[in-house]
């Protein structure tokens, strides 16, 4: 999961799916599980939504994606949990990657789930 450390301070980028031109939410996790584990996704955080095996809030492991309703429709964000109540996203327009804290307010009324992806699809 190194390679998510890398990507802070990289520019939010509608689309983006490369350090290069900047990340969206689902390109930075595409992204990541692409270099770190060869593993392909789809650059679509509801199609990512669907991958892997979902997981209980108690028992999320780094490297989990982590989902949230952000645009008033469910799994329309995604980040990558890194331990310890914390996880790293391309939050928006005007943003760069970075780490949050998932038990503030507004993540935990936004939060719809977690999803463990295979290291080998």
């Amino acid at each position: 999961m190194f390679q998510v450390l890398t990507s802070l301070g990289i520019d939010y980028q509608n689309g983006g799916r490369s350090p290069n031109t900047g990340f969206d939410c689902s390109g930075l996790v595409a992204h990541v599980y692409l270099e770190a584990f060869g593993v392909r996704l789809p650059h679509n955080t509801l199609a990512q939504s669907r991958t892997g095996a979902p997981v209980e809030h108690s028992n999320l492991a780094p490297g989990d994606l982590v989902f949230y309703n952000t645009l008033n429709q469910p799994y329309s964000h995604v980040g990558i949990y890194l331990g310890d109540g914390r996880f790293v996203h391309a939050p928006k327009s005007g943003a760069q990657v970075r780490v949050e804290r998932m038990q503030t307010r507004y993540w935990i009324e936004r939060y719809n789930g977690a999803r463990r992806i295979p290291q080998s699809l």
